[in-house]
């Protein structure tokens, strides 16, 4: 079974796949399968297998894992045996993300300015990260992974995406402007590195920094979520996502439109990734219960 396994990943790999935590996961059930002296998978040994995970949440993904592979190499040998989808009835939910508000943004980059040093660097990056991510709802590794060459005319050239695809952001005329700004500041320093976003010592930010200073901010703001969940920097690409849907013009064909240039603006590669968004405020759940009250009494959604 460890060639099938090999054979799985290097077509998965080749387009695209990073795979690190199948990799270990289909080498760990190869080997439990050798020690029974079976060569092909079984579903009672899949679930025994994954059964011995902690949660469910883990054994859900154990076993999964073990029934794409499954599903890949019936095709070539169908003696390896069909695993039903979803055996422990796992289903994944998410946490309400807080939608930040406007007034509070604005107070992020107010005391992002005071950062100190005042005379650095530090508090004009920071004032232009946390505006940038709150305006095109990149993700903050594809934020930290800019390149100075990735600023063309037409956008940012994001090339480092969660699901390693390039595309193309557009952005508001305040956004370039603000870049520029920062641009500004920043060849003044007179650092050579290619990144974007650098630190007071010229280097790339890395995440770990980043994070520490965005909740030194959360702190200095006083700012808190009011599900009583720890507020994140993620959070800031929830904001924009809801407030782009929030402003979609009304009609079903518009809406479907909509969502599929949002979808590819944030580089989701499954749409249901973006529809999720619906369901995060409480104005579009109430457009949505408005939309299917009219449906269910005969009008158009």
């Amino acid at each position: 079974m460890m060639k099938a396994v090999e054979s799985y990943l290097s077509v998965r790999r080749a387009v695209g796949y990073a795979l690190s935590n199948p990799d270990y996961l289909l080498h760990s059930f190869a080997k439990f399968a050798a020690d029974r002296q079976e060569v092909h998978v079984r579903t009672a040994t899949a679930i025994d297998w994954a059964s011995r995970a902690g949660t469910v949440a883990q054994r859900h993904t154990r076993y999964e894992t073990i029934r794409r592979f499954a599903d890949y190499i019936r095709l070539e040998d169908a003696r390896h045996e069909w695993l039903p989808p979803n055996h422990f009835g796992y289903r994944k939910t998410r946490p309400v993300p807080h939608i930040y508000s406007r007034f509070e943004i604005n107070r992020l980059v107010l005391h992002a300015s005071q950062l100190r040093p005042q005379h650095s660097l530090r508090p004009h990056t920071y004032v232009a990260l946390i505006s940038l991510l709150a305006a095109t709802g990149l993700r903050i590794s594809e934020a930290l992974g800019l390149l100075m060459s990735d600023l063309t005319s037409q956008g940012l050239l994001i090339r480092k995406s969660k699901f390693k695809k390039t595309r193309l952001v557009p952005v508001h005329v305040t956004v370039r402007a603000g870049l520029q700004a920062y641009l500004a500041r920043r060849q003044a320093m007179h650092f050579d590195c290619e990144h974007l976003f650098l630190c007071n010592k010229g280097r790339p930010l890395r995440y770990g920094e980043v994070n520490w200073i965005f909740h030194k901010l959360l702190r200095s703001t006083n700012l808190i979520s009011p599900h009583g969940q720890a507020l994140r920097l993620h959070q800031l690409r929830h904001t924009f996502a809801v407030r782009v849907l929030e402003s979609c013009p009304p009609g079903r064909e518009r809406i479907g439109q909509h969502m599929l240039a949002l979808a590819t603006y944030l580089g989701h590669v499954n749409i249901n990734a973006t529809y999720w968004y619906l369901e995060s405020t409480p104005e579009l759940l109430r457009d949505i219960a408005v939309s299917s009250e009219s449906f269910l009494c005969g009008g158009q959604p």
